[in-house]
């Protein structure tokens, strides 16, 4: 317990610095007026140079801790340095826009639109939809709106500055969680790298990278949470007792015989190799197994396990899904193996209780957010049956072999790969991180055979944690054979030299392409149009600089709060920006399935084949929804128009537009005022 708690507060501390550095930082980049990312190479060399300043923290906390002394420092430099890494290499590219990646477009519309809704309420509410709660998790959305409401900022522009921020704590956490599960001089290195493979591969998705970051240790404690094989009394003897010296928050020692000693989890006390001196700290264990009893039950590793899937049920659905397979993979595997060993079924009992004690505290945590869907889908509105699962592009039809690429990261994961399979019998590390992979490929299977259902599980999705997995994998693959080949010819003083030079350069050399693999997320973030009504590349604005115009007629008209105001309108982005709420949605496949999306599409087209303004107004009276308050249209040859979606799955693309159009006639009555705005036609009804 006292060591959770001190992980815990060490945890909280290192927040806060992350915190700090990434507001710092982006307070800092926000003074210098920089030239677009896209048309100027200022922003990407400044980029590279921060990186370099933090590639120095970490060599120099690696150097500290791996000599024991300065540890505060070593901890500071490690956590400044990751954070810092984020900021810098998200932050400097991004200097000169107020969005953040991808912009305003495709799916960071209706992401933007979510926080804008959370950031002007705290209420669980529906990104779109009146009177319904949330179907898509809601806490990255609602811990941003919380920041953008206590900041005085909207909730586009907050978008930025809080994936960012969120994202660089959320890297120290990681830290934290490695720190207490692998030797701390491992962790930095492989808490660096994986933060390098998130911000490269799944940063644009701000909310679901969170999750992503921390998969990897979490799988280690899932592992030690519900693998906890117990010690004969023989090797209970054999195993001494562990020194306060040989901790590895102690200094490290050179070992002189195994790779990997490692304490045991349910183990006496940690196993110790011929010759080693450097016992590893245990995978998930709370305390050490006593020779010969029942054992530790790894309670405080079951309650971590059961917070992370909590945390990732309120974050983002999918990749909670892999995860809770991924650990029940892990029971299953166990119980197996338990039951080999003590040639009794009963060995499966504790594994049973501990995967129950993960459920219900990750439920727990996750009916925070689903709570109010879940209330409202068993007794209230009924629900169609939603098409979010209906996409599957060519990524999502094939299996994922980024070993196999001709890169630095299809090295580092082939690394990985080779590394799992030599040390899956000998290496807790190995099994738990080789779980999560064959759970990867497990799940991208299944979606493949749910096609034949009619949907899918979206596992093209997934390509981002099986990168950071295999690149986890990888780090201990690099240096466990680097320590074995050091050893193979007869310890030579130049080679540890040259593989630190050789993990220096290409650690470097990914590091400075990051900006080049989100390069079209960058150019987009500069080119779409921001809620000020400027694009950051200096080109004229879109249609987006007239939504200020529109928002205030709208306010004007009404006379009500953008909260209290429901607009139909086929331009949702303008949602993103005005926390008014849509009588329809982008798509389909973000609404909410309680909203009925094809009955309200089928209704609009109904709408638009009425003759006369008394014949609309009953229609609009007697739907099923809340009526619109106003309409936003485009002006259009034979009338006013809305350009809607369907979902056509399994066809890619998933979806089809198609127009309707609305005969100015309609709104030629005194219950409905008509004003033109730049290429909109805005119409409001009249009370």
């Amino acid at each position: 317990m006292r060591r959770a708690l001190g992980t815990a507060f060490e945890g909280v501390l290192a927040a806060l610095v992350a915190a700090i550095v990434a507001t710092v930082g982006l307070y800092a980049f926000s003074l210098v007026e920089w030239p677009a990312f896209n048309s100027s190479n200022v922003t990407r060399a400044v980029t590279t140079l921060g990186q370099v300043a933090c590639a120095i923290a970490f060599a120099v906390a690696i150097v500290l801790y791996r000599r024991g002394k300065l540890e505060w420092l070593a901890k500071s430099l490690t956590w400044v340095g990751l954070s810092g890494f984020v900021t810098i290499t998200l932050g400097m590219p991004l200097a000169a826009t107020k969005l953040y990646l991808f912009g305003v477009s495709v799916d960071q519309e209706f992401r933007t639109e979510y926080l804008t809704r959370l950031t002007d309420s705290a209420a669980l509410r529906d990104m779109t939809y009146a009177d319904i709660p949330p179907f898509y998790p809601a806490g990255w959305f609602w811990l941003g709106g919380r920041v953008g409401n206590l900041l005085g900022m909207d909730g586009w522009e907050v978008f930025k500055p809080f994936a960012i921020g969120f994202l660089a704590v959320t890297a120290v956490l990681a830290f934290t969680l490695w720190k207490a599960l692998v030797r701390v001089d491992w962790a930095v290195a492989v808490s660096a790298v994986t933060t390098a493979l998130v911000v490269a591969y799944a940063s644009p998705e701000a909310y679901s990278a969170v999750i992503a970051l921390l998969i990897a240790p979490a799988l280690l404690l899932a592992w030690g949470a519900l693998n906890r094989p117990v010690a004969s009394g023989v090797s209970g003897r054999l195993n001494g007792a562990l020194k306060p010296s040989d901790r590895m928050n102690g200094p490290l020692k050179r070992s002189e015989g195994a790779t990997e000693p490692q304490r045991s989890e349910g183990a006496t006390e940690p196993q110790r190799s011929e010759g080693a001196t450097e016992p590893q700290r245990s995978e998930g264990a709370t305390e050490p197994q006593r020779s010969g009893g029942t054992g530790s039950w790894g309670w405080g590793a079951v309650v971590g396990t059961g917070l992370f899937l909590g945390l990732a049920a309120t974050f983002y659905t999918l990749y909670l899904g892999l995860a809770a397979f991924a650990v029940t993979l892990m029971a299953v595997v166990s119980t197996i193996l338990g039951i080999r060993a003590q040639k009794s079924w009963r060995a499966a009992i504790p594994v049973a209780v501990r995967l129950f004690a993960i459920a219900a505290i990750s439920g727990l945590v996750a009916l925070t957010v689903w709570l109010p869907y879940l209330v409202d889908a068993l007794t209230g509105t009924p629900s169609t049956s939603g098409t979010a699962l209906h996409y599957l592009p060519e990524a999502g039809a094939t299996l994922p072999f980024p070993m196999l690429q001709f890169s630095l990261v299809g090295a580092l994961c082939l690394t990985g790969t080779v590394w799992l399979a030599v040390r899956a019998a000998s290496s807790r590390r190995a099994q738990a991180l080789g779980i999560g992979v064959v759970a990867v490929y497990l799940w991208t299977l299944l979606s493949m055979a749910a096609t034949v259902a009619g949907t899918t599980l979206l596992s093209f999705r997934l390509e981002a944690v099986l990168i950071v997995l295999l690149g986890a994998a990888g780090v201990f693959g690099f240096l466990e054979g680097t320590k074995a080949i050091y050893q193979a010819i007869n310890e030579p003083s130049r080679f540890k030299i040259a593989a630190v030079v050789i993990a220096a350069v290409g650690a470097m050399a990914f590091a400075q392409s990051i900006p080049q693999i989100l390069q079209t997320e960058i150019t987009v973030a500069y080119s779409d149009t921001d809620g000020d009504g400027v694009r950051a590349d200096k080109r004229p604005p879109s249609a987006v600089s007239y939504y200020s115009d529109i928002d205030a007629a709208i306010r004007e008209q009404i006379g009500r709060p953008r909260d209290e105001t429901i607009v139909l309108t086929a331009d949702t982005s303008f949602l993103s920006y005005y926390s008014y709420f849509g009588f329809q949605g982008l798509t389909s496949h973000y609404a909410n399935p309680l909203a009925q999306f094809d009955e309200r599409a089928a209704a609009i087209a109904d709408w638009a084949t009425l003759e006369t303004p008394d014949e609309l107004l009953a229609a609009m009276d007697g739907s099923a929804w809340a009526a619109p308050d106003a309409f936003l249209f485009r002006r259009g040859a034979e009338g006013y128009t809305l350009r809607l979606a369907e979902d056509v799955y399994p066809n890619d693309p998933n979806v089809r537009r198609y127009t309707v159009t609305f005969d100015e006639s309609l709104f030629e009555d005194q219950r409905f005022t008509v004003t033109d705005i730049g290429p909109f036609a805005l119409v409001t009804r009249n009370t």
